[in-house]
């Protein structure tokens, strides 16, 4: 069945004739002769969408409008007018109606309305639930996700933050390395004290051993005046490398020093000077693999990799894709100053079968251009970037002969269990005997990858 639907008409020859009809079409149809009926019998009647007549005996189309959007909000009223009769029709909408269909009432174009009001109140539901989740999410609020691999993050998280000991955060690019070192200083002992970040990559060497250790007036040329470093600066606190993998060779071995005695002394120096930081560091690359080539210092390694928080690829979260979606939607859409609810349905799918090579980033990024560009309600396929219109599913991942693109056989299995229950709009039964697997197998999966968001609601239309 399509949906329940209560059609109120004073007219019973009609309701008949129009209830058999769409029962013919797939919808399940209630009929009230009255708005006083139709609001008696509404609760048991339990409908998805209400069709009403305007002019009845007694309390009139407008009036039930107007009951039903101020008692049940999330369920549409599609009102009949007279054709011609535009002032009653702009009545109705001013009363809270989603759509209207005139007279002579014909039965496909009613059709078109209900699956059209159908769709706006799964895509409402489909809204409520993400944003009760993001609303339901404590302590680590920011890392929006409710996939087995975050669930196991935050859990992690939970247990470092009481520590004091040194933390390597590793993980692609854009998969939110910094909001990551953040959380455990906002949630860690250290809360009260700074939380300084520093990018080692932007930095030549001279500069960001100036910058880390401090110097003194006439150090260097432009060493006007005396300037403590990151490390004296962040007494108290936590200080944050980013991309330590790019920090340079030759000086691995002094910023290992420094952490040892737990004393800096300033370029151009002669004293030490004492502080008291932790430090949470981050890479994109592999630094054991680094260290055994010796592209990078082992002890150093050794010293900064005392708890290492792995961050999953935003394309191994499964469904956690929709929840950020709609956390970026609510954040980006009243700085536009617009009114966006959520994702259409095609829009949804795009974004599920996407690779998101720059994870969380990318998809921050694409959600705040489709925020600036949409003209609905919702977000749909056209608002999105030119690369996730255009982007396929997955099987060239398996045929590419570049490294950088190939994935694991853990993704590629998560991305095809998706892309078939995405064909089969959700069906369990029907995916599980196309994948040549028991349904408690694929259950399973499900849950294991996260992607039990993705069924009927994600895969009704393209836009």
């Amino acid at each position: 069945m399509k949906g329940q639907l209560l059609l109120v008409d004073d007219e019973k020859a009609l309701t008949d004739v129009f209830a058999e009809r769409l029962q013919l079409l797939g919808f399940q149809v209630v009929v009230a002769n009255s708005a006083a009926s139709a609001c008696a019998q509404f609760d048991q009647a339990a409908p998805d969408v209400v069709v009403t007549d305007l002019n009845m005996p007694g309390q009139s189309g407008i009036a039930l409008c107007e009951w039903v959007v101020s008692h049940h909000p999330d369920t549409p009223v599609i009102v009949i007018t007279a054709f011609g009769s535009m002032e009653t029709a702009i009545a109705a909408i001013r009363a809270g109606a989603y759509d209207f269909v005139t007279k002579p009432l014909e039965v496909e174009v009613l059709a078109i309305a209900l699956e059209r009001a159908l769709r706006h109140r799964l895509l409402r539901h489909e809204v409520k639930r993400l944003r009760h989740v993001v609303d339901s999410m404590k302590g680590f609020s920011e890392l929006v996700g409710e996939s087995p691999v975050m669930h196991e993050l935050k859990e992690l998280l939970g247990r470092v933050t009481a520590s004091n000991a040194s933390v390597l955060i590793t993980g692609e690019s854009g998969t939110g390395k910094e909001v990551v070192a953040r959380l455990l200083h906002e949630q860690g002992a250290r809360r009260d004290g700074p939380f300084i970040a520093q990018n080692c990559a932007a930095m030549p060497e001279h500069l960001l051993e100036s910058e880390l250790f401090g110097h003194v007036r006439g150090a260097f040329t432009d060493a006007k005046a005396d300037r403590p470093g990151l490390l004296v600066q962040a007494n108290g606190g936590t200080l944050f490398l980013d991309e330590i993998g790019d920090m340079p060779v030759a000086l691995q071995p002094k910023l290992l020093r420094v952490l040892e005695e737990r004393k800096v002394r300033p370029v151009g120096g002669t004293k030490q000077i004492p502080f008291d930081v932790r430090l949470i560091c981050a890479t994109h690359r592999d630094l054991e693999d680094a260290a055994t080539n010796g592209q990078f210092r082992s002890d150093l390694y050794f010293r900064i990799n005392v708890i290492q928080v792995p961050l999953p690829r935003l394309r191994a979260r499964g469904n956690d894709i929709s929840l950020l979606a709609q956390y970026f939607i609510d954040r980006l859409a009243p700085e536009a100053g617009k009114q966006v609810l959520g994702l259409s349905p095609g829009a949804t799918e795009r974004l599920l079968s996407y690779r998101w090579p720059g994870n969380v980033r990318e998809l921050r990024n694409a959600m705040e251009r489709a925020v600036a560009l949409t003209q609905h309600e919702h977000i749909v396929v056209s608002d999105l970037p030119e690369r996730i219109q255009a982007d396929k599913a997955s099987p060239a991942l398996v045929m590419s002969q570049d490294p950088h693109e190939l994935v694991s056989l853990v993704e590629v299995e998560a991305q095809y269990i998706t892309r078939v229950l995405q064909a089969v709009a959700g069906n369990r039964t029907t995916a599980a005997r196309i994948l040549g697997i028991d349904r408690s197998t694929l259950y399973k999966k499900v849950r294991q990858y996260g992607i039990e968001g993705v069924g009927r609601d994600a895969v009704e239309a393209s836009s």
